[in-house]
């Protein structure tokens, strides 16, 4: 199995109440019911407030890199990452487990 974690940063004047992020935050909760490689699927926004936090993370698992592969490649996985491009950054770590 692999864990696939991401941490979201939003960007300098971006707000989660706007619209656009609203709009990010419905693609990737969908996700979980729309890619069969994902065996695990959670995400949601950040509840401290330390200044290292991040604003939004992803918690997810797929069976093998392949599995990892088609996930990252899959269209509603591309169409979420093509919105939060335009008001995010983000850090990623995958390992095996």
């Amino acid at each position: 199995m692999i864990r696939h974690l991401v941490l979201f940063k939003l960007n300098d004047g971006v707000s989660r109440d706007e619209p656009r992020v609203a709009e990010g935050v419905a693609a990737f909760q969908a996700l979980g019911g729309q890619i069969p490689e994902l065996t695990f699927w959670e995400c949601g926004w950040n509840i401290s407030d330390r200044p290292i936090a991040y604003d939004f993370a992803i918690n997810s698992a797929v069976r093998d890199a392949e599995a990892l592969t088609r996930y990252l490649e899959h269209p509603a996985h591309q169409a979420g990452v093509a919105l939060w491009r335009e008001f995010a950054t983000w850090v990623v770590a995958d390992y095996a487990f």
